[in-house]
């Protein structure tokens, strides 16, 4: 038996091993159908908040999407069912002592976004369509319905909307955090 110590900077999915390089596909993500904004109701448990959603997303119970320009303030979880946000909210409470509120949004759908000519600054459109981007800084946009998902596919033939994150490559490029 082994024991290993986590500084954070292993995920569920990696592997160990003795000897040459070694790498697994990571574990996929696929896509969640709720979201909400998660907002402290004390400003000071907000580190208590922060180590649990990174352990929540880290043992899979909830994906962790940024909004551009604002890092981690005022972040979006997606869950696969609406359930999950109650799950969270218990959890976060009587595990970490963070008191939260979820302001519900109205997308059902999220797509990462793989293309040259995707410009997230100005894919947004009119409460129909929201950029965010991953833990990995990648981009996707959540959409409202059926109906928007469809007429971005439409509008934009040159951009793939992909139900699963493609797999990040150390030398990719990833969207600007700042």
């Amino acid at each position: 038996m082994i024991g290993l110590f986590d500084p954070g900077q292993y995920r569920i999915g990696d592997t160990l091993c003795e000897g040459g390089a070694f790498e697994f596909e990571s574990v996929p993500r696929f896509s969640p159908e709720h979201f909400a904004i998660v907002r402290s109701k004390d400003p000071l448990r907000r580190k208590q908040l922060e180590s649990g959603l990174a352990q929540l997303a880290e043992e899979g119970t909830v994906q962790i999407f940024q909004q551009l320009r604002m890092g981690m303030r005022d972040p979006i979880v997606g869950v696969v069912g609406a359930l999950q946000f109650e799950v969270l909210q218990f959890r976060l409470e009587h595990e970490y002592g963070a008191n939260i509120v979820l302001d519900r949004l109205p997308f059902s759908h999220a797509r990462w976004v793989v293309g040259t000519h995707f410009n997230p600054k100005t894919f947004d459109w009119e409460g129909n369509r929201q950029t965010v981007q991953d833990r990995d800084g990648l981009p996707l946009v959540l959409f409202r319905d059926d109906w928007a998902l469809q007429h971005a596919e439409e509008k934009h033939p040159d951009i793939q909307f992909l139900t699963q994150a493609p797999q990040l490559r150390k030398s990719e490029p990833v969207l600007d955090k700042r």
